[in-house]
């Protein structure tokens, strides 16, 4: 039933000529009789018995309202003419007065605020002009009732305007706030595909350089060295489930809405050891320097808690101790991102006898990373299209989303280096 009064509610406002003219139909059926009792009733001395023409005006005002979508200041225009013809002319105009009423009400809901004032003026002046040709002028009650009719239903048309206003106005805010946040749902979106494509390309590009380095290895080395070539292959086993374990990890992520995922901690600084020394299994002789010019004789007792570690270093080389300190969340997995790509890129393009440097410095009020290589420099990079790859940009994102400083390009002496100073705020 709810359903079915609103499905013709909604018919009915898509369609508003038929219930116009269904309502100057019901004012016309009305008014007619009212005026042969209002004339059975008054004083026969002063009004007519109504006639056809009395009736066809009444009528007429009356259908008017069916117009009054349209031409609602014409029609109140006529229906004034209607009854000051029907009073000088001895008739009753019977219920002429309530159209008016209603003309004035559908123009103050309608149209703007210096032609809504002309409604009521218009009214009040045809309703006065038909009292004086009635004869009608002294009846003081009758023209204060009109005057408070005519006053009430202007006011309650200019609320019903400012009414809808105000309606239409939050539909079209809500609607604008909907395309906002759709806006920024797809841009959310595209940041979140930026970072995954970003954390997977250095993942799989790490990975899968150690295992075509090892592969490569473990191929010339098969003949003659087979216990080489088997550690090779055992090597390239651990890397391959390493990195289906973070992808794994990453998709898992991904395929769960809201659901709490259990997931391991995200590497950062306390990791570079591991990775040195897995690129130094690859082949690449690599040197770890972690220092902490913060540190001092109060706090060497605390930074020993946090954790120390020894550098990696190449066979025959020693390694310096250091200390890794807690970082922000963030700015520890760029750390480590950076190193990894900046070692992948070493391992790839520096050539078999390169050598490499990773230094991690805690400096006060910012990280500063460096990786240097004595390779075969830019010129490889570039023959291999790795200076417009995804791992340079994508270091360089990583970068600049934490306000660091980022320099990659030629060694002085030869080679490559990536230096980046990821700032922080000491506790």
């Amino acid at each position: 039933m709810r359903n079915t009064i609103g499905s013709l509610r909604t018919w009915f406002r898509e369609h508003p000529l038929i219930p116009d003219v269904i309502f100057g139909g019901a004012l016309a059926a009305v008014s007619v009789p009212f005026a042969h009792v209002a004339h059975a009733f008054g004083d026969p001395a002063r009004l007519r018995e109504p006639d056809a023409m009395g009736l066809g005006l009444i009528v007429a005002g009356c259908l008017s309202v069916a117009l009054r979508g349209h031409r609602p200041f014409l029609m109140l225009f006529l229906v004034c003419v209607a009854e000051v013809t029907l009073a000088s002319t001895g008739r009753n105009p019977s219920l002429l007065w309530l159209v008016a009423l209603v003309l004035v009400y559908t123009i103050a809901s309608r149209r703007g605020l210096a032609l809504s004032l002309c409604a009521p003026a218009l009214a009040l002046a045809g309703h006065l002009l038909s009292s004086a040709a009635g004869g009608r002028l002294g009846e003081w009650n009758g023209h204060l009732l009109m005057v408070v009719f005519t006053v009430s239903l202007w006011i309650a048309g200019r609320n019903a305007l400012l009414r809808r206003a105000y309606q239409a106005e939050l539909r079209d805010r809500a609607r604008r706030m909907e395309r906002v946040r759709e806006a920024d749902t797809r841009a959310a979106r595209a940041e979140e595909r930026s970072r995954i494509a970003r954390e997977l390309h250095d993942v799989v590009a790490h990975h899968v350089s150690v295992m075509t380095v090892q592969a490569a290895a473990a191929r010339r080395v098969l003949a003659g060295n087979p216990e080489g070539a088997r550690e090779a292959l055992s090597a390239i086993e651990e890397l391959g489930r390493t990195a289906m374990a973070e992808m794994r990890s990453m998709v898992g992520v991904l395929r769960t809405e809201g659901a709490l995922v259990e997931r391991s901690p995200q590497p950062g600084v306390r990791e570079i050891p591991a990775l040195v020394d897995q690129m130094r299994e690859a082949g690449l002789r690599t040197q770890l320097c972690i220092e902490d010019e913060r540190a001092t004789p109060e706090t060497a007792g605390a930074a020993e808690v946090a954790g120390t570690v020894r550098t990696a270093g190449a066979a025959g080389t020693a390694g310096t101790a250091g200390t890794v300190r807690t970082l922000p969340p963030g700015v520890d997995l760029a750390a480590y991102r950076l190193v990894q790509e900046a070692l992948t890129n070493s391992l790839r393009h520096a050539g078999p006898q390169a050598r490499a440097w990773v230094r991690v410095r805690h400096e006060p009020g910012e990280l500063a990373i460096q990786v240097e290589d004595d390779g075969l420099g830019p010129r490889a990079r570039a023959e291999d299209g790795e200076a417009t790859g995804h791992g340079l940009a994508g270091i360089r994102e990583r970068v600049a989303l934490y306000g660091g400083l980022l320099r990659i390009g030629p060694r002085d002496g030869g080679g490559f280096e990536v230096n980046a100073r990821f700032p922080l705020k000491d506790t």
